[in-house]
């Protein structure tokens, strides 16, 4: 069996494992040389055009994407030519776009905060006036980690957004106590499996930790966290691996705030702290095959972004972090270090949630900021 993959982050590095244990041969179409998934890299090209990806799926049993950033008619041309591309177009355009994504969720139903699609000054006015004075305003396409994001209070905070003649997406501010995320992953027999709901904590736009389960998240949260997972993976057909971002607000509603159609940063923990990591699953439900156990080898996972910092030898670090505990799992990407940029992940998990934040925050300190920084 042979996958196809579109992209070369670190998603579709963390795919190789998973693949080599399957016995399933991994082909990536790279954005450029030296990727993240360079190990696997068997071709280098534009996903924008059409005749580079129909030469890279040539010989494929599959297609799936590290990002969702290949455009309709590609995706569509795909389809018609009888390649397998999971998720497929009709349910990838709504991680696509974040307006026809509210639109879809709210006709099957699903908590979402207030919304409404603008096109003009008067209209973000109008709702932000009934909405307390602030929103959050967003692109409608092309937005991720805090990107495509921001806080207004007034249509002249959005000028330059609303001088470019697109829609645009205006949600309320929501009060919220933190940030969930719920995994399943589905096959397009309809058979779907949930990770434990997860708490992300977020610095900036971007993901920095993640616990799992999230605390104090058993019974209701993890319920309607699974339900809300359930009926978009079901309502929208996607293939292989969901996330759904969430907020639980300061009056105890759960709220979809982001979708992604592949494995996703909250998901990281998986690698390690469950019996099927969700790249794992992920290839499966591409391909349409069981799924794997999500079940937690530990009462506590935990997940550490490492994002770029002063430490330029990522590899060099490395001596001193594994020395810090035998139990740490270190994920690097094999990227530049760049301020900011996410160039690995540390895992830990263990029976006490405290111990394992520690050990795994000790860590990322150093390969972020040496051996002195972790204590600064």
């Amino acid at each position: 069996m042979i996958i196809g993959v579109i992209g070369g982050g670190q998603l579709a590095r963390m795919m190789i494992p998973a693949a080599v244990n399957l016995g399933i041969e991994l082909r990536v179409l790279a954005e450029t040389d030296g990727s993240s998934a360079a190990l696997a890299a068997t071709a280098v090209g534009d996903y924008h055009d059409l005749e580079t990806v129909l030469e890279f799926v040539k010989g494929v049993d599959a297609v799936t994407f590290d990002h969702e950033h290949v455009p309709q008619s590609i995706l569509r041309e795909l389809v018609a030519r009888g390649v397998h591309v999971h998720p497929g177009p009709d349910a990838l355009l709504y991680a696509q776009d974040k307006l026809q994504m509210r639109q879809r969720l709210a006709a099957l139903r699903v908590p979402m905060p207030d919304w409404a699609r603008i096109e003009d000054a008067a209209a973000l006015d109008t709702f932000l006036g009934e909405h307390g004075g602030r929103a959050v305003l967003k692109t409608a396409t092309g937005g991720y980690d805090g990107k495509g994001v921001r806080v207004v209070s007034s249509s002249a905070g959005a000028a330059d957004w609303l001088a470019l003649g697109q829609p645009l997406l205006v949600e309320e501010l929501v009060e919220f106590r933190r940030e969930l995320a719920q995994l399943v992953a589905r096959r397009p027999s309809g058979e779907l499996v949930a990770w434990p709901v997860v708490e992300s904590i977020q610095r900036d736009g971007v993901c920095v930790e993640v616990i799992a389960p999230a605390p104090s998240s058993a019974g209701r949260v993890a319920d309607v966290a699974f339900e809300i997972a359930e009926t978009i993976a079901g309502g929208l057909g996607v293939t292989g691996v969901l996330a759904v971002e969430l907020f639980e607000t300061t009056d105890e509603r759960l709220l979809v705030n982001e979708l992604a159609m592949r494995p996703h940063n909250t998901g990281h923990w998986t690698i390690d702290g469950a019996v099927t990591s969700q790249f794992e699953n992920h290839l499966r439900g591409v391909l349409g095959l069981p799924l794997g156990s999500t079940a937690t080898r530990a009462p506590w996972s935990v997940m550490v972004n490492i994002l770029g910092g002063s430490v330029d030898d990522l590899n060099a670090a490395s001596v001193d972090v594994l020395a810090l505990d035998a139990g740490l799992k270190i994920h690097l990407y094999g990227k530049a270090v760049k301020p900011g940029r996410k160039v690995g992940h540390v895992n830990a998990y263990g029976h006490d949630l405290d111990d394992v934040l520690a050990s795994a925050r000790e860590a990322v300190a150093r390969y972020e900021h040496g051996p002195q920084g972790a204590h600064a």
